[in-house]
């Protein structure tokens, strides 16, 4: 929980793709005074919320930062939840790239038919997030903006406001400079770092970060999705996301 006007960052899923060391996939829970979001859905979230103690019942949008499975292969079992475990009446907003519904329809059907035809008992509203168009949910201001991962569709990264706090998302990505312009000013800076020097195409090395160090203006960086050579290192003067790390937004404090 959140103190008035506070935001916290719980980590509940800080992987790769591959579940490096027993870790789960992308999922990051974000609670402001008067809602709650999913930053991404790996397929693991569930379990994911049940080790954090965290109850499904209290999220109110998903964004998806791009249809990759390790980021919103989740959300058909949220639906799942939502329609025989723990029925829900508040309204759900989903949030995501182009073709987000069609997508995520077409997956709860292939992973549960029957299921997927059933009635939900609650609102559930899919939003295509255009660059430039906030989508307001609760407290929390969500703006979408464009970056290079995959080679058909769209992925995005994320900027969250609430309260007087700002946590910029980058969603997976290959470096580009865009990001020091999108978290500059932001009081987290939650960015993407697969590997330590290794190319893997689409996303982040930890030497491109370091390379621009003294341009970032973010208060607070941490570092996500990361891979088998980012979890064997140490000694790195950045932290490094850990599933169940919970952050306050806008201060130095982690549990």
């Amino acid at each position: 929980m959140t103190g008035s006007g506070g935001m916290t960052l719980t980590c509940l899923g800080t992987s790769d793709a591959f579940g490096v060391g027993g870790r789960h996939c992308a999922g990051y829970l974000l609670e402001t005074e008067h809602g709650r979001a999913l930053l991404d859905a790996g397929p693991s979230i569930l379990a994911s919320l049940e080790r954090n103690g965290r109850s499904a019942a209290e999220i109110d949008v998903v964004a998806v930062s791009h249809l990759h499975g390790d980021h919103f292969a989740g959300i058909p079992f949220l639906l799942l939840k939502f329609t025989y475990e723990e029925r829900r009446s508040r309204p759900l907003v989903i949030v995501g790239p182009p073709e987000i519904e069609s997508r995520t329809r077409e997956l709860y059907r292939a992973l549960y038919r029957e299921a997927s035809s059933a009635p939900l008992a609650f609102d559930l509203r899919f939003v295509e997030a255009l660059p430039g168009e906030p989508v307001e949910v609760a407290d929390l201001r969500l703006e979408a903006f464009d970056v290079p991962h995959v080679s058909q569709g769209r992925s995005f990264g994320f900027r969250a406001t609430s309260g007087g706090k700002s946590l910029v998302y980058s969603g997976d990505t290959e470096w580009t400079d865009d990001l020091l312009r999108r978290s500059s000013g932001a009081d987290l800076f939650l960015c993407e770092c697969t590997s330590f020097e290794g190319e893997v195409p689409g996303h982040v090395r930890w030497r491109d970060v370091d390379l621009r160090r003294s341009r970032l203006e973010c208060r607070q960086l941490l570092l996500t999705h990361l891979g088998r050579e980012m979890r064997g290192k140490a000694g790195l003067p950045d932290r490094l996301a850990d599933d169940g790390l919970a952050v306050v937004v806008g201060s130095n404090r982690a549990d």
